[in-house]
């Protein structure tokens, strides 16, 4: 069974047992988490959501994502460099249920 679930602004396609990462979730690690928001279950599709579809997880972990460096500065000056660096936080779910 498929599904297009919608989380942090972004649609994943999601089967049962997929693992993914998502934007981070304010869940504790090992319980579950419920998303409503379903555009598509196995051919039925939202307009916008399905009703009555409902997609269930499991919290396996959080953490940050590898370091991105940003860099700004302004030609023909030596004082206007910047360096910054940026970490996204994550979570790490288990698709366990797809109910549609």
């Amino acid at each position: 069974m498929k599904a297009i679930i919608v989380t942090g602004g972004k649609q994943y396609l999601v089967t049962e047992g997929s693992v993914l990462y998502v934007e981070k979730l304010d869940n504790e690690v090992n319980t579950d988490v419920t998303f409503d928001e379903v555009l598509y279950v196995d051919g039925k599709v939202g307009t916008p959501t399905v009703k009555g579809a409902s997609v269930t997880a499991t919290v396996l972990k959080h953490g940050k994502q590898k370091k991105i460096r940003v860099f700004k500065y302004k030609n023909k000056t030596k004082s206007s460099r910047v360096t910054k660096g940026h970490r996204q936080p994550y979570t790490k779910i288990e698709i366990k249920k797809i109910v549609g």
